[in-house]
């Protein structure tokens, strides 16, 4: 499912219009987003948490000269799903 099947797969099940529902999708994952950047975390109790962790810098090799390189150090988003999540998937 992509994002326009989602919004309007919410919109059909909320009999909200697309146009409002797209805005508060956006706005949600607009506001996660900023949170992570952050640094803080996004818990939806039930459904799961978002965090941001950072990867320390590490020693890579260019597969095409074979010479050493040092990746830079990054935050990736992660996210951990909760339990009710699970129990509904299983």
């Amino acid at each position: 499912m992509n994002k326009a099947e989602l919004i309007a797969a919410i919109s059909k099940k909320t009999d909200i219009s697309r146009k409002d529902v797209e805005k508060v999708v956006m706005s949600m994952l607009d506001t996660i987003t900023e949170t992570l950047r952050e640094g803080d975390k996004v818990s939806l109790v039930g459904f799961g948490t978002f965090e941001s962790k950072q990867r320390a810098s590490r020693e890579g090799i260019n597969p095409r000269t074979k010479e050493r390189i040092v990746i830079p150090a990054t935050k990736s988003p992660t996210f951990k799903a909760g339990k009710v999540l699970k129990e509904e998937i299983n």
